[in-house]
C-alpha cells in the first residue's frame, strides 16, 4: 500500500499530545529508532517506509501481522517531525503506566520537571548506557511519546521502562535512600553510596522542588573548577551514574 494524503495527516497529528492519549500512538522515525522498536516488546500499529528499507529488515517484518506502507523519502519527511527522514516510520501503542521501584539490588532514576525534550531523551540513553532501567518521573515532565524525546533516545526508549506520577507521594511511601542533585551538596566523588537506591535529577531551571528536596537523604554535587553556574541535565545525570557505576563495581 501506497502512504496517502490521509494517512499523512493523521501521522502528523500524533505530534499534539492530547491526540497521542486520544489514539493510544506515538509516532517512531528514523532508521535506528523503528530497527529497535522492532526488536522490542512494543506492539506496532503500522509501518511506512522506501521500498529499500524494507528490502533491507525484511527478517524483522516478514511475521508482521500490520499495515505496511511504501513512501518516498520526501512523503515521509513531510509525514513526520524533522526535515529530513532516514527511510522510515512507525507507529506503536502507547504502554500502559505502570508502576515501577527499585529492587533491593539496584538504582532508578527520579526526573522532577524535565520540560526539555531533548534533555529528557539525552537522560534515557545516559541511563540505558549505564544499565539504569528505571525512571520514575514527576506528572510535568515532558511526555516520553514526544516526537523530539523519541528521537533525543536513539532507540534507549526499548529499555528503559518509565513511570509518571507524584512524585512526593511517591518518595513518601518509598523506601530510599534518595540521592538530590544540587550545587552545595557533598562531593560525588567521595560519596559512598548503598546497593539500593534513587538519584533525584531537577528542573533544568530551578532544579529539585522544595517538596521533593524535603524528601531527598542525600545532597551530591559535581565539583568543578570553572565559572559556570550549572551543568545541562542530561550532563549532570551521566556524571552522577558514571560515578555510581565506578563505586558500585560497573554492576547495577
Amino acid at each position: 500500500m501506497m502512504l496517502t494524503k490521509t494517512r499523512t495527516r493523521f501521522i502528523k497529528s500524533l505530534k499534539l499530545k492530547k491526540i497521542r492519549i486520544q489514539e493510544e500512538l506515538f509516532v517512531i522515525e528514523g532508521a535506528k529508532n523503528v530497527i529497535e522498536l522492532l526488536k522490542s516488546n512494543f506492539l506496532l500499529h503500522s509501518l511506512y517506509a522506501t521500498t529499500t528499507f524494507l528490502d533491507n529488515i525484511r527478517v524483522l517484518v516478514k511475521n508482521l501481522n500490520v499495515e505496511i506502507f511504501t513512501a518516498t523519502d520526501t512523503q515521509l519527511a513531510d509525514a513526520g517531525s524533522f526535515r529530513t527522514n532516514n527511510s522510515v516510520i512507525a507507529m506503536a501503542k502507547i504502554k500502559e503506566n505502570k508502576p515501577l521501584s527499585a529492587r533491593t539490588d539496584e538504582f532508578a532514576l527520579i526526573l522532577d520537571d524535565i520540560h526539555d525534550p531533548g534533555n529528557f531523551g539525552t537522560i534515557l540513553r545516559i541511563c540505558d548506557w549505564y544499565g539504569i532501567s528505571k525512571v520514575i518521573a514527576s506528572t510535568n515532565c515532558v511526555d516520553l511519546y514526544n516526537p523530539k524525546v523519541i528521537a533525543a533516545t536513539m532507540g534507549s526508549f526499548t529499555r528503559v521502562n518509565m513511570y509518571y506520577t507524584n512524585l512526593k507521594e511517591f518518595m513518601e511511601k518509598e523506601e530510599g535512600p534518595f540521592y538530590g542533585t544540587y550545587l552545595d551538596g557533598e562531593n560525588i566523588h567521595t560519596i559512598r553510596f548503598k546497593s539500593r537506591g534513587y538519584i533525584v535529577v531537577g528542573n533544568e531551571s530551578t532544579g529539585i522542588s522544595s517538596e521533593i528536596s524535603a524528601l531527598t537523604d542525600n545532597r551530591i554535587t559535581i565539583p568543578g573548577a570553572g565559572r559556570m553556574e550549572s551543568l545541562n541535565a542530561g550532563i549532570a545525570t551521566a556524571v552522577v551514574l558514571d560515578n555510581l557505576y565506578r563505586t558500585k563495581g560497573g554492576e547495577n
